[in-house]
């Protein structure tokens, strides 16, 4: 079997929800300056009377076989960079030797050890891994060593939710009627909004915990947003709420803050959305630096590298929970790993509706947890009745 052609699909669909769909947007970076803490929550572009245009981009691997892998979606700087750059090393290669392919674009990519380059070889390598079960006949846990399990309890990750304290009181409670034990939401405020800010976050913490009660886990995300003195005031207010995790107080390459507020937090430091390979984690786990590991399988080098991290990251007693950028690719992961090596699969509610949309078959969770999709390959098919347009992306003539 040898790869004859990659094909990347870009499609426009017209996506139904009641309005809004974001209502809000979480705490960023860039928020230290007034002029970006301004803006709004503008993910998705609103078309009128509750109608979002959707446009998603699949990389399609095909083979002489006639077997096809599927990966995505992806952005389009990733398609550039699969067409531009990994194209060459795929072409006529067994798409089974996935370890070989990986090695080969990671060394090729010399200078994309992080970012945009990895993100690019992540998107291969999931589509190989899709490939790979379906010669096979086999879902990819299958291939991977399991299944340790065929359900995963999934937690409910609120972003783009509204944080307006009435809101929140009835989606945390709309969410445990729905089966889950735990959820998760995203601050908006950091160290440059004073007081105010820090009221409005330690709210957020006090209204979850009234709502659910105290049999469910609630964890709250930062991204990448505060500092070191801000962080460890926080996770000493937030300790009074029984918070499972505080994510991503810190920057990911200040290594040094987030060991320093490991060290002081009551509560569980997690991390690692926008870290990369087994090499960007192997300081993390040396140091201590996170309680939980987040690798984004669709970010960190994909499939391949995430079963890396997760051997990593056994040997010193740490959990990996994956980033819930893709649904299926992640619970496929889980299900190969033993339930103390990552106990729990997140599911991005909003993101997940986007993300999906252009899906067959969209993996969502059902009474709090999460079935394991037992076709050949990931369990990744598009719905063709949604595609309004597509386009076959070519970036090598430019």
């Amino acid at each position: 079997m040898k790869i004859i052609d990659l094909k990347i699909r870009e499609l426009d669909g017209v996506m139904e929800h009641p309005d809004p769909f974001w209502e809000e947007r979480l705490v960023r970076p860039l928020d230290v300056y007034p002029a970006f803490r301004a803006q709004g929550a503008d993910y998705t572009t609103s078309l009128d009377d509750g109608k979002y245009a959707m446009r998603s981009v699949f990389l399609e691997i095909h083979t002489d076989d006639g077997v096809v892998g599927l990966s995505g979606p992806c952005t389009r700087h990733e398609a550039f960079i699969i067409d531009t750059q990994l194209r060459g090393l795929l072409i006529g290669a067994d798409p089974l030797a996935t370890e070989l392919l990986w090695d080969q674009m990671y060394r090729a990519a010399i200078h994309g050890r992080k970012g945009a380059d990895m993100l690019a070889i992540s998107v291969v390598d999931c589509g190989l891994w899709d490939l790979k079960g379906k010669a096979f006949g086999q879902p990819v846990y299958r291939l991977l060593g399991g299944p340790t399990r065929e359900e995963i309890p999934a937690y409910a990750s609120a972003l783009g939710f509204s944080i307006e304290f009435e809101d929140v009181d009835r989606r945390a409670r709309e969410f445990v009627a729905q089966g889950y034990r735990a959820m998760k939401w995203f601050f908006r405020d950091g160290p440059t909004d004073g007081p105010d800010g820090v009221r409005r976050n330690l709210g957020l913490a006090e209204t979850l915990r009234e709502a659910v009660g105290p049999d469910v886990d609630i964890m709250l995300d930062a991204w990448s947003s505060w500092d070191v003195p801000y962080s460890i005031e926080m996770a000493n207010s937030l300790a009074e709420y029984d918070v499972r995790w505080l994510e991503e107080p810190v920057l990911a390459d200040k290594l040094d803050s987030y060991v320093e507020i490991q060290r002081a937090s009551p509560i569980m430091i997690s991390g690692g959305e926008h870290e990369y390979t087994r090499w960007g984690f192997r300081s993390i786990v040396e140091n201590k630096a996170m309680d939980v590991l987040q690798p984004d399988i669709y970010w960190c080098g994909g499939i391949s590298e995430t079963i890396k991290i997760c051997a990593l990251a056994s040997t010193f007693d740490l959990p990996v929970v994956p980033h819930g950028h893709s649904s299926h690719a992640t619970a496929h992961l889980i299900a190969s790993q033993a339930p103390t090596t990552c106990p729990v699969q997140e599911f991005l509610i909003k993101w997940n509706a986007v993300h999906q949309f252009f899906l067959s078959d969209p993996l969502v969770p059902i009474d709090g947890v999460i079935r394991v999709p037992q076709t050949p390959g990931l369990g990744l098919a598009i719905d063709e009745s949604k595609v309004q347009e597509e386009r076959v992306l070519d970036f090598r003539g430019m």
